[in-house]
């Protein structure tokens, strides 16, 4: 029997989770063995996934689960450099470059274990199947407009926190925003025609503010782009690869800009193909930019995990995309299993 091991997830501010008592009952269903491990932080309660039916766990017990058992989270595994013996559903940021990436697949190359990574789960025609896209663009011109509004006040943006839904952080950041006493912004959306750019653009729109919306027709000539840096703020909203122009220079940093807030939704600072290679680091939700600049400040927000600034319902609507997935986990020699399972091969025999 196919056995799905839902793990809680390790890291601080990480409070969604991939699948909801529903989807859970709908695998059950289906004849999949479903355990949930119990979570001090998980957004959508223990409760429900008990009534549905499902096997209840120590929270971070998923080392000891069945070896035949498929570790499902989120977020990254606690870096403790063990072997990974285990199969696991998760997001590696594995497959670009990234730094981190190389000693994770080291840990599967040691354990013999499998990374079906999230970002790889893609349909027919390479579409992804799943995104938290939206959401993460909403969250990320939030904070952004945040660091905006301390910049009026003289100050760097200040620590961020969870907002039980969606009104609640607007009613938040129109209140900061007009205590600013400025008028709003002016924004420049990248990739405005995907999932990510699409939530961004709506945030703003929603907080009064003028957006310039890009895709691929806009940035094909490869640049430079010296229209970004004559607005208020910059909301980088496509995924670092290969061919991925710089939008950001470092000397835009020297340069006579309007630009003073980049959020960086994407966020790939490690990556060697990073289009803002104006830092190199990621954000905290304690300390949620980086100042690059100060004559005139330029301030960077690239926050990782920014949909759990809205954990329920980015919770909701990620595993609503991907139960139809998940139903078809009894067979992982095709469909987006196969497919995920044959990028991480060719990641993890490099």
């Amino acid at each position: 029997m196919t056995h799905l091991w839902v793990r809680a997830e390790q890291r601080p501010n990480e409070d969604r989770v991939g699948l909801t008592p529903a989807g859970a009952k709908a695998l059950l269903d289906a004849g999949i063995r479903v355990t949930v491990e119990k979570s001090r932080s998980r957004a959508i309660p223990l409760q429900g996934y008990i009534d549905a039916g499902c096997e209840i766990a120590a929270e971070n017990s998923w080392p000891d689960a069945p070896r035949d058992a498929i570790i499902f989270g989120l977020k990254e595994l606690p870096e403790d450099g063990t072997p990974l013996p285990h199969r696991h559903i998760m997001f590696g940021h594995a497959f670009k470059g990234q730094h981190s990436g190389k000693e994770l697949l080291r840990r599967f190359r040691e354990g013999g274990g499998t990374l079906y990574d999230l970002e790889y789960l893609v349909d027919e025609t390479g579409r992804r199947v799943a995104a938290f896209g939206y959401w993460a663009g909403y969250a990320g011109a939030a904070v952004t407009l945040k660091a905006w509004a301390a910049q009026q006040r003289g100050e760097v943006c200040g620590p961020v926190g969870v907002y039980k839904d969606k009104d609640a952080l607007l009613s938040d950041l129109g209140e900061e925003l007009d205590a600013s006493g400025a008028e709003r912004p002016t924004a420049i959306v990248i990739g405005a025609l995907g999932r990510v750019g699409t939530g961004a653009a709506d945030l703003c729109e929603a907080m009064g503010v003028t957006v310039t919306k890009w895709d691929m027709k806009e940035t094909a000539s490869g640049g430079p782009f010296p229209e970004i840096l004559n607005h208020d703020l910059f909301l980088n909203c496509i995924f670092a690869r290969p061919g991925t122009p710089v939008f950001v220079p470092q000397d835009a940093l020297q340069a006579d800009r309007k630009l003073t807030a980049i959020g960086d939704v994407a966020c790939d600072p490690d990556s060697d193909y990073n289009p803002v290679p104006v830092y190199s680091r990621a954000t905290t939700w304690d300390a949620p930019v980086l100042r690059v600049a100060n004559a005139p400040v330029l301030d960077v927000m690239a926050i990782d995990n920014l949909p759990s600034m809205l954990p329920a319902e980015s919770s909701e609507d990620y595993a609503d995309q991907l139960l139809a997935s998940l139903l078809t986990l009894s067979d992982l020699d095709a469909g987006v299993w196969s497919r995920a399972k044959a990028v991480f091969d060719e990641h993890v025999a490099g």
